[in-house]
Order: structure tokens, then sequence, then C-alpha cells
């Protein structure tokens, strides 16, 4: 597969000469490594490259960089319909109920270590969550506008001001990496906003409307339905890589290191990502 690489440094303008000249150079960005023949309805991956699937059963397998299955969790809608499975501790995997304010909590081999009913702790209209670096959980609480850290009974152990004290107009996130000492909140509609470990805010990067952030290697990734985007973390330039035709009308598509990852029709693939 080709792919089409543009280039241009954040904040500026490329000239439209420049522009053409870039995207008329091809660029062998995606190559083809395998697919996983399993009825897939849905996954993710971490950066072990572990793959954590959901197949058309509603059983959870994950799979080792191999391809080999490590653990598999068949109670996936005991506690009603899962929003999502958050992998980045590969040690603890976060499955997440939305409308059911439940987390559950399982170990590397996916054997169930506890659940977390946000409602009994007083944490109301939650979207998102995700593992934290010291192996607790981030979340936000949309009732109360702050970002909030949790342990594994659900206690409070750090948050953030109301947003409503910070911003003008409060993010809604739907995404939450954390990621060599920066925690990043992504809305669509307004963009990343960047805090540290200590729940201060540091930065907003005012990248709209993509899909499925990963933050890799000091850069930030994110996908809408004709680009991969690569913004450098320290270097501020952003790069976009045309996506293969036939990525066209994806169910999921997701980064790992090195790697891209192609969910339609059922069917994962997985390309090298150069």
């Amino acid at each position: 597969m080709v792919g089409i690489l543009t280039s241009h440094t954040f904040g500026q303008t490329a000239p439209k000469d420049s522009v053409d000249q870039l995207s008329a150079k091809q660029d062998t960005v995606f190559r083809f490594q395998r697919a996983i023949n399993y009825p897939i309805a849905s996954f993710t991956v971490n950066n072990l490259g572990e793959l954590y699937i959901i197949n058309t059963n509603n059983q959870l397998k994950k799979l080792n960089e191999r391809g080999d299955s490590v653990g598999v969790f068949n109670q996936v809608t005991k506690y009603g319909k899962l929003s999502y499975v958050d992998a980045q501790n590969p040690w603890k995997t976060i499955l997440f109920y939305e409308n059911f304010s439940t987390i559950v909590l399982l170990d590397k081999y996916l054997n169930v270590l506890t659940n977390i009913n946000l409602r009994k702790q007083n944490i109301f209209g939650v979207k998102t969550v995700a593992a934290s670096y010291d192996n607790n959980i981030w979340l936000f609480d949309e009732q109360e506008n702050k970002l909030k850290k949790i342990d594994d009974a659900g206690k409070v152990l750090m948050e953030t001001v109301d947003f409503r004290l910070l911003f003008d107009a409060v993010p809604s996130p739907v995404q939450i990496v954390d990621r060599d000492g920066f925690v990043y909140l992504y809305d669509p509609k307004k963009g990343v906003y960047v805090f540290d470990y200590y729940g201060s805010f540091k930065n907003k990067i005012p990248f709209h409307n993509w899909k499925n952030i990963a933050v890799i290697e000091k850069s930030l990734y994110g996908f809408d339905d004709v680009y991969l985007y690569r913004y450098g973390l320290g270097t501020l330039s952003l790069k976009q890589y045309a996506l293969p035709a036939a990525f066209k009308n994806y169910t999921s598509l997701k980064v790992g290191v090195n790697k891209i990852y192609f969910l339609k029709n059922n069917n994962l693939q997985v390309y090298s990502l150069q």
C-alpha cells in the first residue's frame, strides 16, 4: 500500500507549490504485514503490541505480539453494553460501562480483579477513563468538570480545579491518554488539553475532529476519514499521511508502535508504519 505524505510546522502555512510538490511524492508508508482471521467487533492495542479484541460473540481475547492468545474474558456483557477497553497498562485492563457508571478491572490474563461503581463514589457523568502511570485510574467528572485520579476502590486521590475556572468553554473529553509525564484529554470539537501529573494545565493543541488519538515516542497521532496525522510534541511539526483506498469506510483505525491496525467488515489487518 502507498501513503502520500505532506508536512508543515503547526501554526504556519506552507507555500502552495511546496505542498503540491510534497503531496506528489509517494512514500511507502503503509505496508501490509498480516491479517487476523477472527470475527472481530472491536479492538484496542497497547504499546507492547498486545491486541485486545472483542469478537462478534462478545468474548474479549488478548493476543500477544505474535498473535498467540494469552487471556480470555467471557463476561463482557455482565455489566451491560461495554463502552470501550483501555489497555494502556499491560498489567491491568480497564473495561468501562458508561451507561452503568461501572469500571471492571482485569489482570494481565483477563481475570477479574475488582469492579467500581462510580455512582456509589458520588462520581457522575463520566464518559471516559484511562490507566494512570502509577497503576491508578484517570477519569473526567462531567458533573464537577474536573479531571480526577481514583484508586481501585474508587477513592479520589487527586483532582484538578473546576475546569470552568480555567476555560471559557469547558471541554467534554472522549479520550484520556497518560504518557511520558503528561495527561492528554481529547475533545474532538475543542482539541487536546495537556496536563501534568499534578493536575496543572500546560497547554492546548487545537486539532479537531480526529479519531482514536495516541501518544507514541513523543508524537501525537490521530485520524480522520482521509489522513493519518502525526504531530511532533517536541518539534511542533505536523505530518499527514493519505490513507490507502482499501481503508475507506473503516470501522476502526488505531496506531501502535510502528504499526497501524485497520478494522473493516469484522476483519483486522496489521500494517507496518514507516
